[in-house]
């Protein structure tokens, strides 16, 4: 063989390694960055399936502890600190639902609301799975928009969530939450949820992040007839002007309880089996109270108004009252002023002339709530 011919033939092959190294190179380069488009795409669109999240990958979920069972109970029980006290803000009856609420001003944090609906030919399971089925709550409610599971620890219970509410002429919140339950004796039941950060919920600019929410109830059952009550305490900070916000709730959350009722009643008819999922949830990975809290939970005396309202209820007095002609106009004056004020696009003497008539409005509230109470 010549010298050039040699020459050739290494040159040949000298070509053909060097475009093999560029293909293969090439083909490694598209499968790396096909694997990040995924994994992109899957962080911000896709809910992620909590049977592929290891609970290694983001540590234990200590978010939520007895210790927070514990301050939940006291709350439920109406403890407050310092001067602060307890306003009523509404109380409605019919023959199937018992509904109160009031509310405080704590010295720092959002408004704190105390409230208690006792539902009749109810049990206290079929009350708790109706209020963890949030993938149900999207069909009832229409505030929330999405819902998607992130991440449960199976050890302690915690799940975490995010969910998407929308408001009239607001922009949608985006609350990132974790809750625990636990079970306590004669099928009494606890939850607390509360706000918390994880990395699949990156913060989006399209939603306003709430970030201040804390709530808790506890179901049990009514002694003496097939009835079980719910008492909730709730705090939260959604970036709503506080006044209209109370005044908002006051006007609205009697027709929201009596159709979170009629939800309630399809429920149990709709969903077979709810805690029967391909994947746990804080429901089926349910806790128990600690034996230390027992104690001062069968110590805890029942409150003056559940004894009130059960009687009134079981002797059938009460029923939905229609609004008046004289009331729905005072409300649309009152969701005028919301609108106004939550979008910050009136003037200086226009909201005055809104604090005046608000002011009134408060007032003419707070006698018909009176007069609710005294019928």
């Amino acid at each position: 063989m010549g010298k050039t011919e040699a020459w050739r033939e290494i040159n040949g092959g000298g070509w053909a390694s060097f475009f093999a190294l560029i293909f293969i190179f090439i083909w490694q380069l598209s499968r790396f960055l096909r694997r990040r488009l995924t994994a992109t795409v899957a962080l911000h669109h896709d809910p992620l399936p909590t049977n592929s999240i290891p609970t290694s990958q983001f540590g234990t979920l200590n978010v939520i502890n007895d210790a927070d069972l514990k301050s939940l109970i006291d709350e439920l029980d109406g403890d407050l600190c310092g001067n602060e006290k307890w306003d009523n803000v509404v109380e409605r009856r019919n023959n199937l639902l018992y509904y109160n609420a009031k509310c405080c001003k704590p010295k720092d944090g959002p408004l704190k609301y105390l409230s208690q609906t006792v539902f009749e030919n109810c049990s206290t399971e079929m009350l708790r799975d109706f209020y963890m089925d949030n993938d149900y709550r999207k069909k009832w409610d229409k505030t929330v928009i999405e819902h998607e599971q992130l991440q449960v620890e199976e050890i302690t219970g915690t799940e975490i969530g995010c969910t998407i509410k929308k408001f009239p002429l607001l922009k949608p919140r985006e609350y990132v939450l974790a809750w625990r339950v636990w079970e306590g004796k004669e099928k009494t039941f606890y939850c607390l949820i509360k706000d918390c950060e994880h990395p699949l919920a990156p913060r989006q600019k399209k939603y306003v992040r709430v970030e201040y929410f804390k709530s808790g109830w506890r179901i049990k059952k009514v002694k003496g007839r097939d009835a079980c009550e719910i008492k909730m305490v709730h705090q939260e900070d959604a970036g709503l002007n506080v006044e209209m916000a109370k005044l908002a709730f006051a006007k609205g959350i009697w027709s929201y309880v009596c159709k979170m009722d009629d939800a309630l009643r399809r429920h149990s008819s709709i969903i077979q089996n709810p805690q029967l999922s391909s994947s746990p949830t804080a429901v089926t990975l349910i806790q128990k109270v600690p034996r230390g809290l027992e104690l001062d939970i069968i110590n805890t005396i029942a409150s003056p108004a559940q004894s009130t309202a059960s009687s009134s209820i079981l002797n059938g007095e009460g029923s939905r009252r229609k609004p008046s002609k004289k009331s729905i106009a005072k409300g649309l004056l009152l969701v005028g002023g919301i609108i106004c004020l939550s979008r910050g696009h009136s003037s200086l003497g226009a909201k005055v002339a809104l604090a005046c008539v608000l002011k009134k409005l408060a007032k003419h509230s707070s006698s018909s709530s009176t007069q609710i109470l005294q019928s």
